[in-house]
Parts: structure tokens; sequence; C-alpha cells
């Protein structure tokens, strides 16, 4: 099965070099992506994901194109995902860079884009069966900025959390502010669950306005459960019954385990049955 990638409007099979030399997101990690999951062929979330772009191109002072509207996003998407014959599982990753030229001060504010599409294996979102062993990452600290919600190219924090993870055999690391506060894992949002309750980090602490994190609130007061949007500290993690982590392409991730604290996963499982009920028509 030939995939293919979409730079720009031009359509090129993804097997050899489709960016161009002096790529500002490559060069400076000038640029934002949405990476975007497919089940029976559809993207998810287009709309969500569409805003949530546009909203960080404002903040990173790019000129949108005129042509770059909601229509044409989920068209170009949709039209790599067939082209791809992407039919069931798959994610999509959406770039947006500011155009090449300059150095730290570019020559222009203009933008170019770059679609990625990949076929996955699971066609619905699946919890996983053995929880993740995670920990607080207090090497680096994430600073709250006028970027911290969006998905910026800017990720070597998350990199970096990610290798000590491996380095300590932990399934992840979480993201802490200087004040203190529990934020994120490397490509997640997190809930603590405390009687029935969901709590999350609010918005205000710097922590990703994620597209399934909202989805994740959205559905769970749909469904009569509460949702808090607070600081969590390090003894919320311990202090709750159930922490899992949420992101666009798979769904729901229960943690099994944080230091010596142990977590069950009822919530995380209706969760998962929520979303799949939501986005999965298939019989």
């Amino acid at each position: 099965m030939a995939l293919y990638v979409n730079n720009n409007g031009q359509v090129l099979e993804n097997s050899g070099y489709t960016l161009e030399a002096g790529n500002r997101g490559h060069l400076y990690g000038d640029g934002l992506f949405e990476s975007i999951r497919v089940m029976n062929g559809t993207p998810l979330n287009l709309e969500a994901h569409f805003f949530r772009l546009i909203d960080g191109a404002v903040a990173l002072k790019m000129r949108i194109p005129s042509f770059l509207t909601l229509e044409y996003f989920s068209k170009k998407i949709i039209e790599l995902v067939q082209k791809s014959e992407i039919n069931a599982g798959g994610r999509v990753r959406f770039s947006l860079d500011r155009i090449s030229g300059g150095t730290y001060t570019p020559i222009s504010n203009e933008c170019t884009y770059l679609i990625e599409v990949y076929p996955i294996n699971e066609n619905k979102y699946e919890l996983n069966e053995k929880g993740w062993e995670v920990d607080l990452f207090m090497e680096m600290m994430k600073h709250k900025t006028k970027l911290s919600n969006f998905k910026t190219k800017n990720g070597l924090c998350y990199v970096m959390a990610s290798i000590a993870a491996q380095e300590k055999g932990l399934d992840e690391y979480l993201l802490c502010n200087p004040q203190g506060s529990v934020l994120e894992g490397t490509s997640s949002n997190i809930f603590v669950v405390s009687n029935g309750v969901l709590y999350t980090p609010g918005l205000e602490d710097g922590c990703l306005a994620g597209v399934m994190r909202m989805t994740v609130i959205n559905l769970a007061l749909e469904n009569g459960i509460k949702v808090y949007e607070c600081s969590i500290l390090p003894q919320n993690l311990l202090a709750g019954s159930e922490l899992f982590l949420t992101n666009a392409i798979k769904g729901i991730i229960w943690a099994g385990g944080y230091r010596t604290k142990r977590y069950t996963n009822e919530a995380a499982r209706k969760i998962t049955d929520l979303l799949n009920q939501k986005f999965n028509k298939e019989e």
C-alpha cells in the first residue's frame, strides 16, 4: 500500500524527501502541528483540530492563507486518507510552518503546510491491558507562556522526558510547572479520579489544550460525571483512585501506578466505551 503526503498542495509518494531545504519547522521549530485519529477511514474531530491550529497560528503571528478554511482543511485530509487507502484505523499529522527564509528573524510570516497519513492496526479506542508506570519529571519544568496550550514544534522538553522515562524503566513521565503543579504527560493530558469525580489541570496552569481532553470533559458531563479543571499537585496523585492520560490517537491510557500508589481503571474503561460509542459506528 502506497502512502502519500500533501506538501502545500502537491501530493507526493511518502517514499523520499518531501520537505524543502530551509524549512523553518525543521530548522527552528517554527511551526505547529495537529495529530488526528482516523477510524473506519474517517478523520475524527476535524473542526476542533482546525480551530486549535488556527488559534496557535495567530499566537505565533503567522499569516494564515486565505484558502485555509475548515472546508479546505477537511477536504485535503480526507483526500489524502483515501488516496493512501486507509480504510480502517489511521493517524494524520497536519503541520503548519512559517515560510522558508531568514534566521531567527523571518523574512515573511506567510506559512506552508504538510499533511502526512499513516495506517494503524486499531480501528477503535482500546484501553491498555497493563497500566502504565508513571512518575514526575523534575529535570526540566514546563513554563507557562502564551504558546503553552498549543502543539508547537518546540518539543524538546517532551523528548527529554520521554528519554528519561525509558532510562528509568517507566512508561511515562509527567511534566510539572515551576509552581509544582502537575500538567501533562509527554504526549497527553492527565485526569485524576477521586470519589467518581474527574480532575484535570486547567489551561491557565500551562497544560496543552488537548482536543481529546475537551472531548473527554464533554462526554463526562453529558453522562453525569462531574469534572473540575484545577491545579493538580503531587499529593492529589496519591489521593486519587485512578489516573489516566488522554490523547487524540490513543484515546485513554490508564496508569497502573505512581511510585508506591496503585490505581484501578473503572472510569477509564467507561470513558473508553463512551468514546467508541461516539466515534466508532462499525457494528
